[in-house]
């Protein structure tokens, strides 16, 4: 009688079949996409507000908010806006306790709140103070936090393009607040155009924030102080920190300069939109440029173009044409360098440090957020550039602006150098 023989299993064959992917490898895709579509609807409402406060401001200086002054009512938008990297820190520790849908919900939530209160606020400067900026800033400490943690978590191969595809809901918001603000202003007032902001992100944010998952065992989101020892870290945390004073430089300039340089309200329109748009285009191909070339190459490019476009271009748009060329290659890299320093770090650092990280880093940009309106204010005040009638004016600003620009490229190329001094190393 003979025994069947006993099947011995193959060594080679039972390692591939019990071999599985490694749980902490982002998924590059899947469920990730619905995540970044959250971020985008989030981030549209976020920037719309931040690229429309110029016209809600001279809105309330016309009508409500007669007789204030406008570095007083300039201050309130100035808050919001450097309040959601300064609270980044303290945010991301409370998402830690409630979760990452928790937290992009109340951060949704408490701004188109915020917005609703603003509306029963528009003749109180103090009022708008805390119902405007202190909520926007609040609102924007956890969007802002999640938005930008949310795809390190999901994608490794594509964050790029997933980081650009974010940071271009935030394009399209402030071109849709340019353009549309400014007649919801004039045709229903200001107090109705907070209320539609309001009611609009709500009905939005709200149920598109309840699509936010976890992917796995939710994150901790560590804050380490020991990322500083990462030499790369640093210099990347330099390069933003220094490199965010003139981000918002155009947008605050240009219609002064329109107006200086006698342009109709249509052709200034268009020059703002030409500016916001490229910053769109700009935001998707540096995503797809940071997964091609690599991410510290793309932020190299992006921060040299706009040095170049400060420092050099700028000076020079006496024109139409001028200022045109200047919007092109200023929305681009302005747009694109939004999307590569995060992109930089969420990639060369450990996914459970990167989170983290990566609240360090936008929290380094609240002093760059707040300094850089409150120098331009202070550099139109000292040069008369509110009433000029040429460029020349404008150009100390310029210079200054275009420095920090120039200053924050050579942060961001000894970041490079210390990865690898070979410049064929996609990086």
């Amino acid at each position: 009688m003979e025994l069947d023989s006993i099947p011995v299993p193959d060594p080679i064959t039972t390692e591939i079949d019990t071999s599985t992917e490694d749980p902490d490898t982002p998924p590059d895709g899947g469920y990730g996409w619905v995540i970044i579509f959250v971020c985008f609807v989030h981030t549209f409402w976020i920037n719309l507000w931040a690229g429309s406060w110029g016209i809600l401001q001279a809105a309330l200086l016309r009508t409500t908010l007669k007789g204030s002054s406008l570095s007083a009512v300039s201050f309130v938008g100035s808050l919001g806006v450097a309040l959601g990297p300064a609270l980044g820190i303290p945010a991301i520790r409370i998402v830690r306790v409630i979760g990452a849908r928790a937290g992009m919900t109340v951060g949704i939530a408490i701004y188109g709140i915020g917005c609703l209160a603003s509306s029963w606020a528009v003749g109180s400067l103090v009022g708008l103070f805390f119902a405007c900026g202190v909520t926007y800033g609040v609102g924007s400490a956890f969007t802002d936090t999640l938005y930008n943690t949310l795809p390190v978590l999901w994608f490794k191969r594509r964050l790029g393009l997933a980081n650009g595809i974010v940071k271009l809901g935030g394009s399209f918001g402030a071109l849709v607040g340019a353009v549309s603000v400014g007649y919801l202003a004039e045709g229903v007032g200001v107090a109705w155009t907070f209320r539609i902001l309001g009611i609009a992100s709500l009905i939005t944010g709200i149920p598109t924030a309840l699509l936010v998952k976890d992917r796995g065992a939710p994150p901790e989101y560590p804050v380490k102080l020991s990322v500083f020892k990462d030499a790369c870290f640093s210099w990347h945390f330099a390069a933003g920190a220094v490199g965010i004073f003139p981000i918002y430089a155009p947008t605050f300039f240009l219609p002064y300069i329109n107006n200086a340089l006698g342009f109709s309200n249509s052709t200034s329109i268009a020059t703002l939109a030409c500016l916001l748009a490229c910053m769109s285009v700009g935001r998707i191909l540096t995503g797809y440029a940071c997964d091609r070339v690599g991410s510290m190459n793309a932020l190299f490019f992006t921060s040299l173009v706009n040095a170049i476009s400060l420092f050099a271009v700028w000076p020079l748009s006496s024109n139409l044409g001028l200022v045109l060329l200047f919007c092109i290659l200023n929305g681009l890299s302005n747009g694109g360098f939004a999307v590569a320093i995060p992109t930089a770090v969420g990639r060369h650092l450990p996914i459970d440090d990167a989170p983290g990280a990566l609240s360090l880093l936008f929290t380094g940009w609240a002093p760059g957020i707040m300094g850089g309106n409150a120098i331009s204010a202070a550099l139109i005040q000292v040069t008369h550039a509110d009433v000029a009638e040429s460029i020349v004016p404008f150009r100390p600003a310029m210079y200054y602006f275009g420095g920090t620009a120039l200053l924050s490229t050579v942060c961001g190329v000894v970041a490079r150098l210390l990865y690898s001094r070979d410049i064929r190393v996609i990086a």
